[in-house]
């Protein structure tokens, strides 16, 4: 991105040479943010807990599960748009920006009550797993540059296992899709975590 020009303050009232945000767009804020691995650990723990409230209680109504799958896609959306910006390459952003968008989709839909069946979960989740599985496939093969290739390749190949395995039972029962999304979110998160301890060590011996 160009330097903006130093030469004086910009004419209008309430400007200052030295504001937040004058020198970088929101982009460049929001790659940066991306990039960061307390961000990725945040991403982690949101997705371990939501694993853990599902196994932890697997009798609950299938309203309340309903709505801990949808507020945790809607969060995961949240953070992988963000994390999206800090991708370098176009297509690299773009795949992200999908991802995300699938999942905040997912995730209204999961917390509309005319869909909180157990058919129409299974549907909605099984369909996310499987499209941002080989979404993140995709990413690690073509991505040359993509740190810890080998995490993100696993991570692809089991959403697309846990999608299959989702859309093959859409009549399973409430007990045994809750405890295939809570065992599948608690397996997502530790992949999450292992990467954000990977990032900061890497940051690390970068600065």
């Amino acid at each position: 991105m160009t330097e903006p020009s130093r030469s004086g303050p910009r004419a209008g009232p309430g400007t200052h040479p030295d504001a937040p945000g004058q020198d970088r767009d929101i982009a460049e804020v929001l790659a940066a943010l991306g990039a960061s691995w307390l961000w990725t650990l945040g991403s982690a723990l949101v997705t371990l807990l939501a694993g853990i409230l599902i196994l932890v209680w697997p009798n609950e109504t299938l309203h309340v599960l309903a709505v801990i799958i949808g507020l945790y896609l809607l969060l995961t959306g949240v953070f992988r748009l963000v994390t999206a910006f800090a991708g370098q390459a176009h297509g690299e952003r773009l795949t992200g920006v999908l991802v995300a968008l699938l999942f905040v989709l997912a995730g209204v839909l999961c917390l509309r009550h005319p869909l909180q069946t157990i058919a129409a979960l299974s549907l909605i989740v099984g369909v996310t797993w499987l499209v941002t599985g080989m979404l993140t496939l995709y990413a690690a093969v073509s991505a040359k540059a993509l740190p810890h290739r080998g995490v993100a390749f696993a991570a692809g190949v089991l959403g697309v296992a846990a999608g299959i395995v989702v859309l093959a039972l859409p009549a399973a029962s409430a007990v045994v899709l809750t405890r295939l999304l809570g065992l599948w979110l608690v397996l997502l998160g530790l992949m999450e975590l292992t990467t954000a301890l990977a990032l900061r060590a890497a940051l690390r011996r970068l600065s």
